[in-house]
């Protein structure tokens, strides 16, 4: 059995997901995916763009080179060929530049949003760490504290009984936009968007800290899981792991009580 890295490698544009992660689409998909050290996928609608196999790069995609992002992706795919880790790579960000274009784009203003919300805008990592899958089998991705932790966390709870399933970690600002995007095109207003989700680089997800967990036979998302064994757990220990309530009841920031949002904060020395 081929062996795959356990990382995520993030640009503004283009992710690098290790071989044998990512579901075919298509039988074309299935030959190049099932040879490919590493994938490139477009973060915008998840078009998968080149694979990176043991003779080359065969690209997925018409004119790739044209790809936004694709001379910064093909560095970092060079790197990771080569096994060069830059020394601040695992902790490094990327840069909020362009979401703040794209946010004028939707009329949102930044300091406005902040000032009415105490949010504040999240980088995403340029790493995260496989953290093992969600409840639908998907690649969870974490910061790689965060990852830990969280694998930490859910071993010790299934000692005590207690069953945690992961419902989603990191999400992209491209994801987030992508919300923003398909409600807009369906009639809703970006205020009213607002209403129900955090404007696209606001979200706790960006970063790679945060989780929404659920238990079996709970549906994700609802606030009915703070009756579940699992949350009264996690009040319990989850701090110890360096995992906190991101949005109680009546918190400053305006969001629904959230029972199932988690987010991981390092110790600070």
């Amino acid at each position: 059995m081929r062996r795959y890295p356990a990382l995520l490698i993030n640009t503004a544009d283009i992710e690098l997901w290790p071989g044998g992660l990512l579901r075919a689409r298509s039988n074309a998909d299935a030959r190049a995916l099932a040879r490919a050290r590493w994938v490139l996928r477009r973060k915008r609608d998840g078009q998968y763009l080149a694979a990176a196999t043991a003779h080359g790069l065969l690209p997925l995609v018409p004119h790739l080179m044209r790809e936004p992002g694709i001379e910064e992706a093909l560095d970092a795919l060079d790197l990771a060929l080569h096994g060069a880790q830059r020394a601040h790579a695992v902790d490094a960000l990327l840069p909020l530049a362009g979401l703040q274009q794209r946010l004028e784009q939707l009329g949102i203003d930044a300091d406005r949003y902040e000032q009415d919300t105490a949010l504040a805008l999240e980088a995403e990592p340029a790493r995260l760490a496989l953290a093992g899958f969600d409840r639908y089998r998907r690649p969870l991705w974490l910061q790689a504290g965060a990852a830990r932790s969280w694998q930490r966390m859910r071993l010790q709870a299934a000692r005590d009984g207690v069953v945690l399933e992961a419902i989603s970690g990191y999400r992209s600002h491209d994801y987030q936009l992508g919300i923003f995007a398909r409600k807009r095109a369906r009639g809703l207003e970006v205020s009213d968007i607002l209403q129900v989700n955090a404007a696209p680089g606001y979200s706790e997800h960006h970063s790679g800290r945060a989780l929404d967990i659920s238990c079996p036979g709970e549906a994700p998302a609802e606030e009915s899981f703070e009756t579940t064994a699992a949350f009264a757990w996690l009040q319990k220990h989850a701090v110890t792991y360096g995992f906190h309530l991101s949005y109680p009841r009546d918190n400053p920031h305006g969001i629904v009580y959230e029972p199932w949002h988690w987010c991981w904060h390092p110790a600070v020395p």
